[in-house]
């Protein structure tokens, strides 16, 4: 589910942020990473949402701006 939207999709449809124990976040491309993990579609309404705090207040600690950078590009990618 999209932490944004709240919307359920396929797991190969959403990107996995995680922070791991040592507090490090980054994009999990293997979905398999340690820690705790959040979920965003590749809207990029959703993506802004979470820009704006909503995913620093999920994983609670503070995102670094590469890591939006990061999915914006990704997602980008993708389409």
């Amino acid at each position: 589910m999209c932490v944004a939207c709240r919307n359920m999709f396929d797991k190969k449809d959403l990107m996995r942020i995680v922070k791991s124990p040592e507090g490090v976040v980054s994009v999990d491309y293997t979905g398999k990473m340690s820690g705790r993990g959040a979920y965003v579609c590749s809207s990029e309404k959703c993506v802004n949402k979470c820009a704006k705090g909503l995913l620093g207040k999920h994983l609670a600690c503070e995102i670094p701006p590469e890591i939006y950078e990061e999915i914006r590009k990704t997602h980008s990618a993708k389409e």
